[in-house]
């Protein structure tokens, strides 16, 4: 995730190595961007990235999620002629982006969903979106790619009931946003974690603990797993030969 932070700036921004800082877009057909997410660079330069929510900012993306609308977009910016496109608006809180491996489509996910779209570059379906990875067992973030085959998607929670009857009623929505806004809501995110998948969007295997919440980012370099979280200052590494997954046990 992205956002304002402390150059008080919302958008896509170039940084040079003597710390030299140009905003490149911060705005897409008249509207300003509240979250600008996050950014992929394709190699012929052209920037892919999400804003997920032009009307809130990141300190208030569960009012985002709580309200129920998209206000999320899929964007392109292209340095040689400063132009940024809309894709693809009318999503639902438009997150994590990664350009794959070929360079023939874009991943950008969905969190409320559940789900991850795919946005074709080249062949036969160029310009075209579809479902890249749909029914995840939690609400994706970031994604990255591994460079070994699979993309690991971080999940900040798992899908629980509570959600599910959030997302159903929006009576239920309208109470825990007022509980955000003014009081404390009663936690309903458990089992974050990560969720490996092939380059076809089949899940592999997944990383999770009952008790963690709010992992935004997950990447397996070599045989570590390496877990960012959002709401925590810490980072998680995880040695997957030593513990790799397991099959869930089945009752009869």
């Amino acid at each position: 995730m992205g956002g304002g932070g402390r150059w008080g700036l919302v958008g896509i921004l170039k940084i040079t190595q003597d710390g030299e800082i140009e905003v490149l877009t911060d705005e897409a057909e008249g509207v300003n961007f509240g979250t600008t997410d996050d950014v992929v660079v394709a190699e012929n330069g052209v920037l892919y990235f999400t804003d997920a929510s032009w009307k809130y900012d990141l300190h208030n993306f569960a009012l985002d999620i709580f309200e129920g609308r998209p206000y999320g977009r899929f964007m392109s910016y292209d340095p040689s002629t400063k132009q940024t496109k809309v894709i693809a608006r009318d999503l639902f809180y438009a997150n994590g982006v990664k350009i794959s491996p070929n360079q023939d489509f874009v991943i950008f996910c969905e969190t409320p969903m559940m789900r991850c779209m795919r946005y074709y570059l080249k062949g036969e379906k160029e310009g075209s979106i579809d479902v890249f990875v749909d029914r995840l067992p939690g609400t994706p973030d970031n994604i990255r790619y591994d460079g070994e085959g699979h993309y690991w998607i971080a999940m900040p929670t798992e899908h629980t009931y509570e959600w599910d009857l959030a997302r159903k009623y929006p009576y239920i929505r309208k109470v825990l946003g007022f509980m955000e806004k003014y009081l404390k809501r009663p936690p309903v995110e458990k089992n974050s974690g990560v969720i490996a998948v092939d380059l076809n969007g089949k899940p592999v295997e997944r990383y999770y603990d009952p008790e963690l919440t709010f992992v935004t980012t997950g990447i397996k370099i070599g045989e570590n797993l390496y877990l960012g979280n959002f709401a925590k200052n810490f980072i998680i590494r995880l040695n997957l030969t030593r513990y790799p997954a397991t099959a869930p046990s089945s009752t009869t």
